[in-house]
Formats: C-alpha cells, sequence, structure tokens
C-alpha cells in the first residue's frame, strides 16, 4: 500500500473563523489569485476543487464539473498559527496550546552575542524583512564585512542569508547549527533556515541550497508509521520540518518541477508506506512575493502535471492534496494568511464525488495516513479512509 501527500504549500482556500485575530479577516489564496491572473485547473476541478465551500467557479479558472471524480473538502487548523511548522506538524497529529515564539523587534543581545561568539562575525540587519530585498539592501555590506545578514519575519524563524562565493554552504550550514543550539528554550524558534544567495548586484536567491533546522517535534504518525515498518519517504523541505525525525528517505528538491519529478520516480519505484511531498514555490516564489500572475502560472502547471500523478497511483494505493496555510498574493505585507487548508483525495477505485466536509483539525490527515498503512495511533485527528474507500468499488 502506497499513499502519496502532496502538500500545495500555502495554496488556502479561505479565511478561518478566527482570521482577523491575525489580521487576515477577508484573505482568500486560491479565489483572489485566479480573479487577478486567470489560469485554467480543469484537473484540480475534477477532483472536487470547486465543491469546496468558498472556492469560486468560473469557466475559465475552476470550470463547473457536473461529474466529480474525487474526495474533497477543507481542514480546520486548531493550533495559533500560519507558519509552515505549525501547519505541518498538525498534519501529523501535534496540535500546538501556544504559538511558536516569534521575535518582532529582532533578536535580543543575548541571542546575537552568543551568536557573534560562535561565527566569529558580527552581523547585519536583525529584524523583520523580506528575503529578497534584505539581499538587495545589506548584500553589498555583507561582501564586504563576511558578516551573515540574519532578519526574521512574522513566522518563528531565524534566517540566515550570505554570498555562495563569500561563505561556503559547508559554513553556512554550520552557523545555522549553532544558532539552532542557541535558539532553545524561551528564545526557541521553529526554524533555522539557511538562505544561500549568489551572482552580483541586484542578487539572486539560491533557493536549491535552502536548508531548514527544526526544533525536534514530538512523537507524529510519520514516527508511528516508521515503527510500524513502513517506508516514510520526505519529499522537498518535508524531512527539515520534523527535523528528520520519522523519515527511512529523504529527497532534496530544487523547485516544484523537480519536486513534481521526483515524488513521479519515487512512486513509481514502488514504497509499502508514505511519501510525502512538499511543493514551495507557490509559498515562496510567488506567496510571499506577491505575485498573483507567478502564483496562477504554478497553479496551472501543477494541473497540468496532475493526470500524470494520477496515474502513478498504484491500485491499492491513494493520493491527498492539501495545504499548511494561506499566503494570499493580494493581501497587504508579505506574510501568511490564516485560511483553511485545502483537501481533495483520489484512489483508482473511486466511481464519483466523496464530500469530506470541513475537517475539523490537519490532524485528521495523519489519522488518516496511519489507517490506511495500518500503523497504531492514539492522538489527535479523526480519519477520513473508510469514506474514502467508500466511494470505491
Amino acid at each position: 500500500m502506497l499513499l502519496t501527500i502532496v502538500v500545495l504549500d500555502s495554496v488556502g482556500v479561505g479565511e478561518l473563523p478566527d482570521a482577523e485575530a491575525f489580521g487576515d479577516k477577508g484573505a482568500h489564496t486560491l479565489n483572489h489569485t485566479l480573479r487577478a491572473a486567470p489560469a485554467p485547473l480543469p484537473h484540480l476541478a475534477r477532483l472536487g476543487l470547486g465543491k469546496i465551500p468558498t472556492v469560486q467557479t468560473a469557466p475559465e479558472t475552476v470550470p463547473a464539473v457536473s461529474e466529480v471524480v474525487g474526495a474533497y473538502g477543507r481542514m480546520r487548523e486548531v493550533s495559533p498559527g500560519k507558519d509552515t511548522s505549525t501547519g505541518h506538524w498538525e498534519f501529523m497529529g501535534v496540535q500546538l496550546e501556544h504559538p511558536f515564539q516569534v521575535f518582532p523587534d529582532g533578536f535580543p543581545p543575548e541571542v546575537m552575542d552568543r551568536f557573534n561568539a560562535a561565527t566569529g562575525q558580527g552581523f547585519l540587519c536583525n529584524r523583520p524583512y523580506s528575503g529578497t530585498d534584505v539581499i538587495r539592501d545589506y548584500g553589498e555590506e555583507h561582501l564586504r564585512t563576511g558578516d551573515p545578514i540574519v532578519y526574521t519575519s512574522a513566522d518563528s524563524v531565524f534566517q540566515i542569508a550570505a554570498h555562495e562565493d563569500r561563505v561556503p554552504l559547508e559554513t553556512l550550514y554550520a552557523w545555522c547549527e549553532a544558532a539552532r543550539e542557541i535558539l532553545q528554550g524561551e528564545y526557541a524558534v521553529a526554524r533555522v533556515i539557511a538562505r544561500p544567495f549568489r551572482g552580483q548586484h541586484p542578487f539572486e536567491r539560491a533557493n536549491e541550497h535552502r536548508k531548514d533546522f527544526s526544533l525536534v517535534p514530538p512523537r507524529t504518525v510519520l514516527d508511528a508509521l516508521k515503527e510500524a515498518g513502513k517506508d516514510v519517504i520526505g519529499i522537498g523541505k518535508i524531512p527539515d520540518i520534523y527535523a528528520g525525525q520519522g523519515f527511512t528517505e529523504s529527497i532534496h528538491t530544487d523547485d516544484n518541477a523537480d519536486g513534481i519529478r521526483k515524488t513521479l520516480t519515487r512512486m513509481r519505484q514502488g514504497a509499502d508506506g508514505l511519501i510525502f511531498t512538499n511543493l514551495v514555490d507557490f509559498d515562496a516564489k510567488y506567496g510571499h512575493r506577491r505575485d498573483p500572475a507567478g502564483y496562477s502560472r504554478s497553479l496551472a502547471e501543477f494541473d497540468a502535471a496532475l493526470p500524470e500523478l494520477l496515474a502513478a497511483v498504484p491500485q491499492d494505493g491513494a493520493l491527498l492534496l492539501i495545504s499548511d496555510h494561506g499566503n494570499d498574493p493580494t493581501w497587504h505585507g508579505t506574510d501568511h494568511t490564516r485560511e483553511y487548508g485545502l483537501l481533495l483525495g483520489w484512489h483508482p477505485g473511486l466511481q464519483g464525488a466523496v464530500d469530506l466536509g470541513e475537517r475539523a483539525t490537519f490532524a485528521d490527515v495523519g489519522a488518516t495516513a496511519a489507517e490506511a498503512l495500518g500503523a497504531a495511533w492514539n492522538g489527535p485527528g479523526t480519519s477520513f479512509w473508510g469514506e474514502l474507500r467508500a466511494g470505491g468499488k
């Protein structure tokens, strides 16, 4: 049995009931993107995208389909956050009571003094910043001094940018590991992120060499699957988000197209367990940069690849498409948006539409994976595996 889960990173499907508390009342990543830059998504529509409440249908984007052949729904995030780690951890059964620590005024001297001692350098910036803007504004000074560019965002992150010609990748990663050791306890952040860049002004981010150093999560469904002897294959940034915990195999990707290719390759090779992929371009390249045209184009590219992904699902397997938060490219600022998570599902025996409804928590994904793959899990989440299978032969 092979279950493949693909995270369409940041493809939110409308504001959550508590969105106002996050400054996101009225946000809707999918609708606003397609309204600003229409693009055809016929294959996602056939799986039931247009049946999800609040998703607008239109002939040129999400056509109303008379014969839906997938399972569809939307998911609430109960953890208090709208960042990558919060969403992904909840997928696999970790519901946070308190949000991850954020540093809207930058990191305090007691953190930065220890970081300077670990690197033997000073630092630049140390405040919330856009990733592309920070290398524009500090890149030249970094090249002169060699001092790392440290910045954060509305997410719980400590990001370190360095030019690949000035600071070798191995050094940058070592600096991140040092920061990870420092940022524990009262200063814990969800992720330390290596952000290499290259070229001359205007500089270009080397996203294929990005690396995340996550806090180690509590026990997740991934651990349960691994303990049950299942393959647990992480593709893209997925293993980094869980600090590598619970995986039997990790596969790096450069971008969405590479992630789709490597997911298809691994599906065709066969496995007994879970393939768990994150496609990050929607979020990193287009959502944060408030580029609806690029976001829409990326959605259309995924839609065009979807038939090949469906064809690679084995007869006893299944495919789930989900999202971890929103990042409305028409919204103010550059931050994520607090939205419902997308939920679409398919398996070869599916005979028609299956309404999975509104799931009470992202953790239903992990509970479903555990039931489908025969792993013991008594943590949060309610499996919808029976509902998905009931729509089959």
